[in-house]
C-alpha cells in the first residue's frame, strides 16, 4: 500500500486498541487497520449510504435469526488488521461480541463509489487471507456486483492471498450468499437509484 520510498510504522490490533483507549484516536475516527496500516476512510455520499442500507436489509432477510448483519463495524482479522467493512454477516447474536470483535465473517460486502480499486486489490486480499469465504463488491457507478469466493494463497496478491473464483453480475442477475443458498436476491434491488 505505501510507496517503498516512504518509511511507515506498522501497527498491531492491540496497539490500535490502545490508541483508542488513550484518546489518541476517537472510536468514531474514520480509520481502519488494514495489514498494519491505518487507512483513512472517505466520507460517505448519499448513494453510498443508501446502498449500504439496501444491502444490509436484504441480508437480514436472507440470513434471519442466529446471524448479525453488521454495518461498518470492526472484524478482527489476524494480529494486524481490523477492517470495518460496509456490511458483514457474522454468526451469533448481539451479546456474543461484548468483549471482542468477531474474528470471522460468513460474508463481507464493500460498497464502492470511489474505493473500487482498493476494494478489489487490498481489501480482497485481506478478506481472502482472513478466511472470508464470500466477498462481494457492489460497484454503484458500474451498476454491478463482483462476487469473490474460494480464498487461496497467491504470492503475487497484495497480502499474499486472493479469491480463486471471481464473477461479475449485472443488475438483472440474481445472487445468493454461500451460507444462505436459498435466499436469491437481484443485484438491482441492492443498487440505489432507479431500477
Amino acid at each position: 500500500m505505501a510507496s517503498p520510498h516512504v518509511r511507515t510504522r506498522r501497527w498491531t490490533r492491540v496497539e490500535y486498541a490502545r490508541l483508542i483507549d488513550l484518546g489518541l484516536l476517537d472510536e468514531d475516527e474514520p480509520v481502519e487497520l488494514v495489514d498494519g496500516e491505518l487507512v483513512c476512510k472517505e466520507p460517505q455520499s448519499a448513494r453510498h449510504a443508501a446502498a449500504v442500507l439496501l444491502v444490509a436489509e436484504a441480508l437480514r432477510r436472507a440470513f434471519g435469526a442466529g446471524w448479525q448483519v453488521r454495518i461498518q463495524m470492526p472484524i478482527a482479522l489476524g494480529d494486524d488488521s481490523e477492517p470495518e467493512p460496509d456490511v458483514a454477516v457474522v454468526e451469533g447474536g448481539p451479546g456474543d461480541f461484548f468483549d471482542a470483535h468477531p474474528a470471522y465473517a460468513a460474508l463481507v460486502v464493500e460498497v464502492a463509489v470511489s474505493s473500487l480499486g482498493f476494494d478489489r486489490d487490498e481489501k480482497a486480499s485481506l478478506y481472502a487471507r482472513g478466511g472470508v469465504p464470500d466477498y462481494w463488491i457492489l460497484d454503484v457507478d458500474g451498476r454491478r456486483m463482483e462476487v469473490r469466493r474460494d480464498p487461496r494463497v497467491d504470492r503475487e496478491a497484495p497480502l499474499g492471498w486472493r479469491y480463486g473464483a471471481v464473477r461479475e453480475l449485472g443488475p438483472d442477475a440474481q445472487i445468493a450468499p454461500l451460507r444462505a443458498p436459498g435466499a436469491n436476491m437481484s443485484v438491482a434491488a441492492l443498487l440505489p437509484g432507479p431500477r
